[in-house]
């Protein structure tokens, strides 16, 4: 597991734990102004002050809220998920450019949200919007490898390592097609089953993260582009 994966994932450890043993007051106002909340954004429903953290939390917000959970599960289930999918990508990034794109898609994740849930009290949190980014992203590049490196052992490694082909051609792969299907037909399942007065799964916020983990990945990718995406030569010889 890459170090910037551990590092992140006993960030969000702690959190939680220190979350516990606060009183209930506490929790409320590290809700405040830590997660993401729509209504922040609408001068029209919330007097200047109601929310801490001023124009301050207005900005780091968008990033905050995905160090939060609600519960040990929930932390768990987006621990488990983004040492599947984030490990591969932090190894192919490396720790900085991987933390920039985490905040990237966390961030997409929260301006989705903030479109669909305009002017809404109840707060989002969660990593899943960024984990959901690394899936994107991971999906770019795994199969990059096969006719050189499949089925290898390595294969994995091989794939961080080799050239990623660009999207149009990614698109084109069948097994890609369905994961994009089966994942947004499960998100979107999801958020519409278990939505409630108090909340629901912030769906909307997952499908912002994975689509700019698909369309910007090539922003953060730091291997050289895959031989298909370079421009054509300008003649050709015999």
């Amino acid at each position: 597991m890459p170090p910037v994966i551990t590092a992140l994932a006993v960030a969000m450890l702690v959190i939680q734990l220190a979350r516990d043993f606060l009183d209930p007051d506490m929790g409320i106002e590290i809700l405040a102004l830590f997660a993401f909340i729509p209504a922040r954004y609408d001068p029209s429903l919330l007097a200047d002050g109601v929310l801490p953290g001023g124009t301050a939390a207005d900005a780091w917000t968008f990033v905050t809220y995905a160090f939060l959970h609600g519960s040990w599960t929930h932390v768990g289930l987006n621990l488990l998920w983004m040492l599947a999918f984030g490990s591969p990508v932090a190894k192919r990034f490396g720790p900085v450019r991987f933390l920039a794109f985490f905040a990237v898609a966390a961030a997409a994740g929260a301006g989705l949200h903030l479109i669909s849930h305009e002017g809404e009290m109840v707060p989002m949190i969660g990593a899943s919007a960024a984990v959901s980014g690394c899936m994107a992203a991971a999906i770019r590049f795994m199969f990059a490898a096969e006719g050189r490196e499949a089925w290898r052992p390595d294969f994995l490694g091989a794939s961080v390592e080799f050239p990623a082909p660009p999207l149009s051609v990614v698109m084109r792969d069948r097994r890609v097609i369905s994961f994009v299907v089966v994942w947004f037909v499960i998100n979107i399942a999801f958020g519409v089953m278990t939505a409630t007065p108090d909340g629901s799964i912030a769906w909307e916020a997952h499908i912002g993260g994975f689509l700019v983990g698909l369309l910007l990945f090539p922003l953060f990718d730091p291997v050289s582009r895959h031989p298909d995406d370079r421009p054509l030569a300008r003649s050709r010889r015999g």
